[in-house]
């Protein structure tokens, strides 16, 4: 399908890794998924997932203990997913989502960025038709079909499956990461990911210019300075 992972992370923004609230933003996610499913990251495939990540993105050990700490004390910090959908910047899709204790301030926030550069927010499935909702690993190896193989075992819906370089890319459905990623842990000693996420991937991409590029540029400002935004999709192209 020609979605090589590393040739899309350009035309999509994932704010958690460029922002400077990056430590409370992973100390929130890390305490609603250990919350949710669990504080071993040994059975909790979706936290173990989330701490490496954290890790790769040098969140310091003691921000990370400290979201599992507060986890396991049943802290009554009740954040809930949010998720919005609309056009930015030159008719571009932009999927937000969000960890919100306050739904009605969130939404106020995210309608702000959108009118002050004078966008549109949708309703809900707007946009998302146009993006895949995917599981992504990548990892070093050079046995496609092995790979192809062991996911096939485990019964694994596999959406794309790509070679470059010695890098194996594999897409599955989102609701295959837990089963994708056990899997691949199982058939391959001592893997380590290089990319292990669930993303929105554009299945289309939409070209920003002009006067549009700064107004884009501010459009995601504002979004990444909102505390409750976890990550930001969209299909532009600069």
């Amino acid at each position: 399908m020609g979605r090589a992972y590393q040739n899309r992370k350009d035309s999509m923004a994932k704010t958690a890794a460029a922002k400077t609230r990056v430590y409370s933003k992973y100390g929130r996610e890390i305490y609603v998924c250990a919350k949710s499913g669990g504080t071993e990251p040994e059975s909790n495939l979706t936290l173990r997932g989330l701490i490496d990540r954290a890790k790769k993105d040098q969140v310091p050990s003691h921000v990370i203990e400290k979201a599992l700490e507060k986890a396991r004390g049943g802290a009554a910090e009740d954040f809930s997913p949010a998720r919005y959908e609309g056009f930015g910047p030159g008719n571009c899709m932009v999927i937000i989502d969000c960890l919100t204790d306050n739904p009605n301030r969130t939404f106020g926030d995210v309608r702000l960025a959108f009118t002050k550069t004078k966008c549109k927010i949708g309703t809900p499935g707007s946009v998302s038709h146009m993006f895949d909702h995917c599981a992504i690993f990548a990892f070093k190896d050079q046995d496609e079909e092995a790979v192809l193989e062991a996911l096939m075992m485990a019964d694994v819906d596999v959406t794309d499956i790509e070679n470059e370089d010695g890098l194996i890319t594999v897409f599955t459905p989102h609701t295959e990461y837990a089963k994708a990623k056990q899997a691949l842990t199982d058939a391959f000693e001592g893997i380590e990911f290089e990319v292990d996420e669930i993303q929105f991937l554009p299945q289309t991409s939409t070209t920003i210019e002009g006067d549009d590029v700064p107004m884009f540029e501010k459009f995601l400002d504002m979004l990444n300075e909102l505390d409750d935004v976890q990550n930001v999709y969209h299909n532009a192209e600069l």
